[in-house]
């Protein structure tokens, strides 16, 4: 049984949605580029990723929160406008963040295990 819930959403309204709905708990949310029919993101390094982070997830702290959030297709995610760039600094996907702390990992960082683990477990 697991001890977080998990949120799966797409676009940043749904995010700040699923966020809103959510305070007062410890939020991890993971931004990946928008899948296709198949299941497969645009974004090689989300696809890299999301198995490290999802083989991590058992770490999370009982009662938190992991959203899952597709930021959209590639030319959104590509123009330095879009909202995830502007109101949370995304600077890459796949990132993972500790919502509310400066605390994030961008693109490569999210292949290592040991460091998705820190993340989730640290206070």
């Amino acid at each position: 049984m697991t001890q977080y819930e998990e949120v799966h959403v797409r676009g940043f309204a749904e995010f700040t949605r699923a966020v809103s709905a959510r305070t007062g708990k410890d939020v991890f949310a993971y931004f990946s580029g928008d899948k296709d029919d198949k299941g497969v993101s645009w974004c090689p390094d989300c696809v890299k990723a999301e198995p490290v982070v999802r083989a991590e997830l058992r770490h999370l702290p009982a009662g938190s929160v992991f959203i899952y959030c597709q930021v959209g297709d590639r030319p959104y995610w590509k123009d330095p406008n879009n909202e995830f760039r502007k109101v949370l600094k995304l600077s890459g996907v796949p990132t993972l963040l500790r919502y509310g702390t400066p605390q994030k990992l961008v693109e490569e960082e999210c292949f290592k295990a040991d460091l998705v683990r820190m993340m989730f477990t640290e206070d």
